[in-house]
Protein backbone atom coordinates (compact mmCIF):
# COMPACT_ATOMS: atom_id res chain seq x y z
CA UNK A 1 0.00 0.00 0.00
CA UNK A 2 1.64 3.63 -0.72
CA UNK A 3 1.24 6.39 1.22
CA UNK A 4 -0.41 9.43 0.60
CA UNK A 5 2.40 12.21 0.35
CA UNK A 6 0.12 15.03 2.39
CA UNK A 7 0.97 19.05 2.09
CA UNK A 8 -1.18 22.24 3.17
CA UNK A 9 -2.85 24.56 0.94
CA UNK A 10 -4.42 27.86 1.28
CA UNK A 11 -7.96 28.11 0.64
CA UNK A 12 -10.45 30.91 0.47
CA UNK A 13 -14.19 30.50 2.00
CA UNK A 14 -16.70 33.63 2.10
CA UNK A 15 -13.60 35.88 2.02
CA UNK A 16 -11.92 34.16 5.17
CA UNK A 17 -8.54 32.08 4.53
CA UNK A 18 -7.84 28.94 5.94
CA UNK A 19 -4.49 26.72 5.74
CA UNK A 20 -5.92 22.98 5.55
CA UNK A 21 -4.03 19.96 5.21
CA UNK A 22 -4.79 17.52 2.09
CA UNK A 23 -3.16 14.37 -0.04
CA UNK A 24 -1.14 15.49 -3.18
CA UNK A 25 -3.56 13.32 -5.16
CA UNK A 26 -7.18 15.05 -3.17
CA UNK A 27 -6.19 18.29 -4.16
CA UNK A 28 -8.77 19.08 -7.37
CA UNK A 29 -11.11 17.59 -5.35
CA UNK A 30 -10.66 19.95 -2.76
CA UNK A 31 -10.67 22.70 -4.65
CA UNK A 32 -13.71 21.72 -6.55
CA UNK A 33 -15.42 21.40 -2.70
CA UNK A 34 -13.92 24.69 -1.56
CA UNK A 35 -15.65 26.09 -4.74
CA UNK A 36 -18.96 24.84 -4.07
CA UNK A 37 -19.09 25.88 -0.41
CA UNK A 38 -17.92 29.40 -1.43
CA UNK A 39 -20.27 29.49 -3.85
CA UNK A 40 -23.09 28.08 -1.70
CA UNK A 41 -21.98 30.52 1.11
CA UNK A 42 -22.34 33.25 -1.11
CA UNK A 43 -26.02 32.76 -2.53
CA UNK A 44 -26.94 32.26 1.10
CA UNK A 45 -25.58 35.41 2.12
CA UNK A 46 -26.76 37.29 -0.96
CA UNK A 47 -30.26 36.70 0.68
CA UNK A 48 -29.72 39.09 3.32
CA UNK A 49 -31.19 36.53 5.37
CA UNK A 50 -27.40 34.82 6.47
CA UNK A 51 -26.89 36.35 9.62
CA UNK A 52 -23.06 36.04 10.68
CA UNK A 53 -20.29 33.56 8.78
CA UNK A 54 -21.42 30.99 11.81
CA UNK A 55 -24.78 30.69 10.89
CA UNK A 56 -23.97 31.50 7.11
CA UNK A 57 -21.89 27.94 7.25
CA UNK A 58 -24.36 26.48 8.99
CA UNK A 59 -27.11 27.25 6.73
CA UNK A 60 -25.08 26.15 3.58
CA UNK A 61 -23.76 23.01 5.29
CA UNK A 62 -27.49 22.08 6.02
CA UNK A 63 -28.06 22.68 2.26
CA UNK A 64 -25.42 21.16 0.96
CA UNK A 65 -26.57 17.99 3.73
CA UNK A 66 -30.10 17.62 2.20
CA UNK A 67 -29.01 18.03 -1.23
CA UNK A 68 -26.48 14.81 -0.66
CA UNK A 69 -29.75 12.63 1.02
CA UNK A 70 -31.78 13.80 -1.52
CA UNK A 71 -29.43 12.51 -4.20
CA UNK A 72 -28.60 9.11 -2.28
CA UNK A 73 -32.71 9.14 -2.02
CA UNK A 74 -33.44 9.45 -5.38
CA UNK A 75 -30.90 7.43 -6.51
CA UNK A 76 -32.66 4.59 -4.79
CA UNK A 77 -28.97 3.18 -4.05
CA UNK A 78 -28.72 -0.23 -2.10
CA UNK A 79 -25.84 -0.57 -0.24
CA UNK A 80 -26.60 -4.21 0.42
CA UNK A 81 -27.15 -5.09 -3.10
CA UNK A 82 -23.98 -3.22 -4.08
CA UNK A 83 -22.11 -5.24 -1.38
CA UNK A 84 -23.77 -8.83 -3.10
CA UNK A 85 -22.47 -7.39 -6.89
CA UNK A 86 -19.18 -7.01 -5.38
CA UNK A 87 -19.00 -10.28 -3.15
CA UNK A 88 -20.20 -12.01 -6.91
CA UNK A 89 -17.71 -10.17 -8.71
CA UNK A 90 -14.92 -10.88 -6.31
CA UNK A 91 -15.60 -14.94 -6.35
CA UNK A 92 -15.91 -14.48 -10.04
CA UNK A 93 -12.75 -13.02 -10.43
CA UNK A 94 -11.33 -15.54 -7.58
CA UNK A 95 -12.38 -18.95 -10.01
CA UNK A 96 -11.38 -16.79 -13.33
CA UNK A 97 -7.67 -16.29 -12.33
CA UNK A 98 -7.04 -19.78 -9.90
CA UNK A 99 -6.44 -21.44 -13.29
CA UNK A 100 -3.88 -18.47 -13.55
CA UNK A 101 -2.07 -19.06 -10.79
CA UNK A 102 -0.86 -22.18 -11.50
CA UNK A 103 1.02 -20.98 -14.70
CA UNK A 104 3.40 -19.43 -12.57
Amino acid sequence: MTEKKKGTMDVSILGRSYRVTCADEERDGLTAAVQYLDRKMHEIKATGRGGNTERIAVMAALNIAHELLTAHTDSRFDIVEARRRIAAMQTALDQALAPQEKLF
